[in-house]
């Protein structure tokens, strides 16, 4: 890609509050100090006058306090761990045990088997060690949920080699999918678009975010109510996934600081969908901002 040209895909954030990094408060008047506190400092502060005009207040006494010094004892989140892995990265979210979004970067290089290429047969799904134990999704709690465990990122993603194909197996890559008729055919028929959409672009860039959509009830008001499968329930179950994909190759080689970028959204839901149904019923129009300059924007669809 053209050192001179920069692309920033935007992540998605839904669903859930991520459970990370919960702190445990522990008083103990031998053991510890209050942090001081805090000087007031004169700052600017911006009110309405009497016809409702934006004034600044000539002095105002308000309290500056530093980030650090409200969490000294640490953060209570969300937040997520980034879990970066050979052929892709994630966001793990501890309160829903699955990933919040995984992000991989697909070329036709990257698509090929290396002399040690990865053999799916030799694979097995595992616990993620690399989570702490009471945030991790575990093999038990699919075991009969009547649910997959879904590849965010898919196997066939990574065959370059064999330990990248292993890490596409890790439960942090996972999320609860309906099995027959969707993760096993019409999800499947997505990732393998995106995989062929290394044929025509240079470049293929795609998210996958799991969701948790509203749902109107008979009340009229609307919901958010998803599954939670485990003994005891650990893995939230959502309701929809979206894949999110940029594309990049030079406009012409005459032009290489020139890109045409193509982008496209699609949100599914997380059930049956029968293979007749057109890819365009899940498109999400408008998800992509305004072309930056250096770039030729294109719908993939």
């Amino acid at each position: 890609m053209p050192s001179s040209t920069f692309i920033r895909a935007a992540f998605f954030a839904a669903g859930a509050l991520v459970g990370g990094g919960v702190a445990t408060a522990i008083s103990s008047r031998n053991q510890s100090t209050l942090p001081p506190r805090p000087t007031p400092v004169t700052s600017p502060i911006i009110e309405l006058d009497k016809v409702g005009k934006a004034k600044l207040q000539e002095v105002a006494l308000v309290p500056s306090i530093a980030a650090s010094s409200i969490l000294k004892y640490g953060n209570p989140g969300p937040i997520s761990d980034t879990l970066v892995r050979q052929a892709y990265i994630t966001a793990y979210d501890r309160r829903l045990r699955h990933p919040a979004w995984t992000a991989e970067h697909l070329t036709q290089a990257s698509l090929k088997p290396g002399k040690e290429g990865g053999d799916r047969s030799k694979s097995n799904f595992v616990e993620d060690e690399s989570l702490p134990v009471p945030f991790r999704a575990r093999l038990k709690d699919y075991f009969r949920s009547g649910y997959d465990r879904g590849h965010m990122v898919p196997a066939a993603d990574a065959k370059f080699s064999q330990e990248a194909m292993d890490e596409t197996f890790l439960l942090s890559n996972m999320a609860p999918q309906v099995g027959d008729g969707f993760n096993r055919h019409y999800w499947a028929y997505l990732e393998d678009w995106c995989r062929r959409l290394t044929g025509s672009f240079q470049d293929v860039y795609i998210f996958t975010v799991p969701l948790y959509l509203p749902r109107q009830d008979s009340d009229g008001k609307w919901r958010v109510s998803h599954e939670v499968i485990g003994s005891p329930p650990n893995v939230s179950v959502p309701t929809h996934f979206a894949k999110v994909v940029l594309t990049s190759k030079p406009v012409s080689p005459s032009n290489p600081d020139v890109l045409d970028i193509s982008t496209g959204a699609f949100v599914l839901p997380n059930a049956i969908i029968p293979d007749e149904v057109p890819l365009e019923s899940f498109v999400v129009p408008g998800a992509f901002g305004p072309s930056r300059q250096s770039v030729v924007h294109r719908s993939l669809l």
